[in-house]
């Protein structure tokens, strides 16, 4: 494959705000053509493995390969490229235009469905099998060379305040196409005499389709096009997981992701058994639970944008890691003492209230689950360097097979020690809580967004105008008027990027806010004249924070207001633009003001303390952060940023 130097295709010139929602992506050629391939794709790879599951299952008598392990043969040949071929295919995608590399695999998917052509309609039962298992490998390197460039194409088409929506509409997308696979292709392949025949012939046109709407994604130029490829799976797969590792907050995010498919893999392997042991149902109750899990991973995935308010929101990952375990504990409870009964009918199913419960935790699980994910796919496009993205997501695929097959054995083992499905589920879901804890402790970031999440939209409602002039990327100075002891926290959850505070040292003392501002890397500073040392170290901060290009937050008053009106500014931000200077660095400064929230819980009072009578302004108190346009060095003085954010206040 050689580079495409051709123009690429301009994008559709949108601003995020025009967007109504992520389903306003579906009209815009950068995204649609996209959509349709994936969705077509993952379509095509479940209607053909379970049709071909059902066909060994059922309808073809093959000695060396019984029933009972049709299904778990043909999940590990399709897992297997990811194993073997992730960290090629993540090479492959950073080296090349990516869009020619969709072209290319969806050409060959095409191929892969011709040839299953004549394992679906060929008399032989030997050939017939084998060919569709050479299929069912070609199919799995065929999703395997598609991963990394399907997550890697989405942040070089879409702006920050459109990537978690995109990744929401693709989860939602993936699993709705899951779903429709799944159905359909069981649906014709048990038409009698010909459905194996009617299976290929969908297979080859979902396929077509797929490549006709290839055709149209426009191109996305590469991002290392110097890069040397390393063939050797095995070097080349630690290499990966290496240069992943590099970056902390994208390696555990990696993890976590990872952890998701083991846990979704448990419920989803368990299904048919689920159904037919628990809940003593038919094949049609068995798709009926895999329709309520489908949905509800794609109602949770397409739910982030809107509470994310069009941010990459990571503090939605808490809230989906309780969901999940709180959902998965429940459906133990709710299916371990259902009585024996006949194998009943979907009608007879859905007449029985108990099994309504179990439904309703199913679709509550998934939707946590979708919760989960986005943002942590959103975080890992949007913090991994472009020039290595396609083979940190390329890892992440290794990762996530690897754990799926982990999954897989240890609940073959927790069968074979006499567990039940519903004592699985209980176990997954406590699981999911010590780990769950572990990474948000090892990542604190996760567990501070969820903090600053719960405030600004549980007990404030937060009203944010102008946030689109805090930089998405580089080295900022944010500053802003000091009204109450959680300011810190509501600045954090209008940014799309972690904040790094110069805050009062006072505050490290007390209790709770302490200890949160300590997790939060906050840095404190005294007065030059109370302790020359930690005044000088929290410069000294201050500066390496932006020389990594973070974004660094002051509050110029030097301390919380006492009666709501803004104190002068202090030198304290000249001497950090100085610092700057000095490093070669030109530092955009951003004035911010917050707004009626003095005389809320957090702020100090008239004649009074903060933090005492927690409901003095009842509930959801109304509070804003006004963001002004950016300034530049040379523009800005203390006297100059006091009046730009006293104009703010007043907004």
């Amino acid at each position: 494959m050689r580079v495409d130097t051709r123009t690429p295709m301009p994008v559709d010139a949108v601003a995020p705000a025009a967007h109504p929602n992520q389903f306003a992506l579906l009209g815009q050629r950068r995204f649609a053509p996209f959509f349709w391939t994936l969705f077509s794709g993952a379509a095509n790879d479940n209607l053909f493995k379970f049709a071909f599951t059902v066909m060994v299952t059922y309808q073809l008598n093959v000695l060396w390969l019984p029933p009972a392990m049709a299904g778990l043969v043909i999940g590990a040949l399709f897992i297997l490229p990811f194993l073997l071929f992730s960290a090629t295919s993540g090479q492959l995608t950073d080296k090349y235009e990516k869009t020619r590399i969709i072209r290319f695999v969806k050409n060959l998917e095409v191929a892969i469905m011709l040839l299953a052509t004549a394992g679906f309609v060929s008399g032989h039962v030997n050939f017939q099998v084998t060919v569709l298992l050479g299929c069912t490998f070609l199919m799995g390197l065929h999703s395997t060379l598609f991963g990394p460039v399907k997550f890697a194409y989405l942040p070089q088409a879409l702006a920050e305040r459109e990537l978690t929506g995109g990744n929401g509409m693709v989860e939602m997308g993936t699993f709705v196409a899951i779903l429709l696979g799944n159905i359909v292709g069981g649906l014709i392949v048990a038409v009698p005499s010909v459905g194996p025949a009617y299976v290929a012939a969908a297979c080859v046109l979902l396929a077509v389709l797929g490549r006709a709407m290839a055709q149209l994604i426009p191109l996305a130029p590469a991002t290392d096009p110097d890069l040397d490829i390393n063939w050797n799976p095995i070097t080349e797969t630690w290499r990966n997981l290496k240069l992943a590792s590099s970056n902390i907050v994208v390696f555990r995010s990696m993890l976590g992701i990872s952890w998701m498919w083991f846990f979704g893999a448990v419920f989803l392997s368990q299904f048919p058994s689920f159904a037919k042991e628990v809940m003593h149902g038919n094949e049609q109750v068995a798709s009926l639970l895999l329709g309520v899990f489908s949905i509800g991973i794609a109602s949770g995935s397409l739910l982030c944008e809107v509470l994310s308010k069009r941010h990459v929101e990571i503090g939605l990952v808490p809230l989906g890691a309780i969901g999940m375990s709180v959902f998965a504990i429940d459906l133990y409870f709710a299916s371990r003492g259902l009585p024996a009964s006949p194998v009943m009918s979907l009608s007879a199913f859905m007449a029985q209230p108990a099994h309504w419960r179990v439904m309703l935790d199913l679709a509550m699980l998934s939707l946590f689950t979708g919760l989960y994910s986005v943002p942590m796919y959103a975080l890992i496009q949007l913090r991994s360097q472009p020039t290595h993205r396609a083979r940190i997501i390329a890892a992440n695929n290794i990762l996530n097979a690897l754990f799926m097959i982990v999954s897989s054995v240890l609940a073959g083992a927790l069968l074979g020690a006499q567990f039940t499905i519903p004592q699985i589920f209980l176990l997954v879901g406590l699981a999911n809580m010590v780990v769950g804890f572990y990474i948000f402790l090892l990542v604190p970031e996760y567990l501070l967004r969820f903090v600053a999440f719960v405030l600004s939209r549980c007990i404030y409602r937060f009203k944010i105008t102008g946030d689109d002039h805090i930089p998405t990327q580089g080295a900022a100075l944010l500053t802003c008027n000091h009204v109450s002891f959680i300011d810190p926290v509501l600045l954090m959850a209008a940014s799309p990027r972690p904040i790094y505070f110069v805050m009062d040292h006072r505050i490290f003392k007390l209790p709770v806010l302490g200890w949160f501002f300590r997790l939060l890397k906050a840095i404190p500073i005294a007065p030059r004249s109370e302790d020359p040392a930690l005044y000088e170290a929290a410069f000294e901060a201050a500066a390496r924070v932006l020389r990594d290009g973070e974004l660094l937050a002051i509050f110029p008053e030097g301390g919380i207001t006492r009666n709501g009106e803004l104190q002068p500014f202090k030198g304290g931000v000249m001497k950090i633009l100085e610092n700057a200077e000095r490093d070669g660095l030109t530092v955009p400064v951003v004035p911010m003001a917050l707004t009626n929230l003095w005389g809320s819980f957090f702020s100090r009072i008239e004649k009074g303390s903060a933090m005492v009578r927690p409901f003095r302004r009842g509930i959801f108190s109304r509070v804003g952060l006004n963001v002004g346009g950016v300034l530049t060095a040379a523009q800005t003085s203390p006297e100059a940023l006091e009046a730009k954010v006293t104009a703010l206040m007043r907004v």
